[in-house]
């Protein structure tokens, strides 16, 4: 187990949200599943909690209840090589209830939050050279799910 490694709070639904991970990266496996026991806090035998990974990151899945939500304050950012690659997971992660949100960040049907980069957005944005991170930010902010050839054609001048 990594000694950090985020924690997602689901109501009831965490299972379902480990399988849709799984479904979504090819390099996703769960690593241990908790079930609740005579002590609760669910129905015994019901999903406590869900050990998983994805692409190497460890994550836990928590059928917490309605206590708390999720929210757009803690994302994911998965960092893709290509467009395709952006296209792909773009697609599958506003499936079914998933939204569009801006500049390269959707939430899923479960309410989790992505960033889907590419991953030489911040070469683009980071201000180096002041003018062309400029045209690249503005490209950025003008788009929903994130084109690698038309933020490098903003930073380029073209």
């Amino acid at each position: 187990m990594q000694k950090i490694s985020p924690f997602l709070w689901f109501n009831t639904n965490a299972e379902e949200a480990v399988n849709f991970y799984l479904s979504v990266f090819k390099n996703a496996k769960v690593t241990k599943t908790v079930r609740c026991g005579d002590g609760g806090p669910g129905p015994k035998g019901s999903v406590l909690t869900i050990g998983f990974e994805i692409e190497g990151q460890y994550f836990t899945a928590l059928n917490g209840g309605s206590h708390y939500q999720l929210t757009p304050a803690f994302s994911i950012v998965v960092a893709c090589e290509s467009q395709e690659e952006i296209d792909d997971y773009w697609e599958k992660l506003t499936t079914e209830g998933g939204k569009e949100v801006q500049c390269g960040w959707l939430e899923d049907k479960f309410g989790v939050s992505w960033q889907i980069w590419p991953s030489k957005i911040l070469e683009l944005i980071d201000g180096q050279e002041p003018e062309k991170s400029a045209r690249a930010m503005q490209a950025m902010m003008q788009m929903v799910k994130l084109d690698i050839k038309k933020l490098q054609d903003a930073y380029d001048g073209k």
